[in-house]
């Protein structure tokens, strides 16, 4: 990406703002537009800034950043949300996921793992903690999740194509490596990706990586590190 990367902040709590504007400006190539204190005010900060990424925390008074998520995901669903918590419980990264964020990062993330998120979060490339992993690996545990068989049944619709792209994803491939390494254009890799999207009945990278994930035998799983 040649322009600046633009992010809002959101958590109520300043002293927290303030730390993240502090790392985020040891980066040039990423810029804080605006902050909010809780999910309503986010609302008003993202209509009016179009942030490319937006960290969103939890746990904050009046609106929430799960509900808060669930919401600007339904306005736009190519918004990338990352949600920021000082818990990595289960709960909270099911919840996140299924509202549509594209990724999940604990608050005392190092300052590289942070900027690095953002920057993959911009590219359409879900972001997962260290340790978030095994968590989406084990979704399909999850009552609220769809069942195995649904999960087969999706992706068995994909043509060979599409599973190619899908399994891409899973890994945290960007769109420009996906068309490097099978040789398409980005616009082409774009539509599959869309089509992808639909067939599997998910609004996001992050939750077709999570359905490919919870639906590949352990041995098959992406194993390259990238989250």
């Amino acid at each position: 990406m040649t322009d600046a990367v633009t992010v809002v902040l959101v958590d109520d709590d300043p002293q927290v703002r303030s730390a993240l504007r502090l790392v985020l400006g040891t980066d040039t190539a990423l810029t804080v537009v605006g902050e909010a204190a809780d999910g309503l005010e986010a609302e008003t900060v993202i209509a009016r800034h179009r942030p490319d990424v937006v960290l969103m925390d939890i746990r904050m008074p009046r609106c929430d950043g799960l509900t808060a998520t669930a919401r600007e995901i339904a306005r736009d669903p190519s918004q990338a949300i990352i949600v920021l918590t000082t818990f990595d419980a289960d709960e909270d990264v099911v919840r996140a996921l299924r509202a549509g964020a594209r990724g999940f990062l604990l608050k005392d993330a190092p300052p590289s793992e942070l900027v690095a998120a953002i920057r993959a979060a911009a590219e359409g490339r879900p972001v997962l903690a260290p340790g978030v992993l095994d968590t989406v690996m084990r979704l399909a545990a999850d009552h609220t999740r769809l069942p195995d068989a649904a999960d087969q049944k999706a992706l068995a619709s994909l043509t060979p194509r599409e599973l190619e792209i899908a399994q891409a994803v899973a890994r945290g491939a960007s769109n420009a490596e996906i068309s490097a390494e099978l040789f398409l254009s980005i616009p082409t890799v774009k539509t599959h990706v869309s089509r992808v999207l639909g067939k599997l009945g998910v609004e996001s990278r992050t939750q077709a990586a999570a359905l490919l994930l919870r639906s590949s035998p352990r041995e098959d799983r992406p194993r390259d590190g990238r989250r």
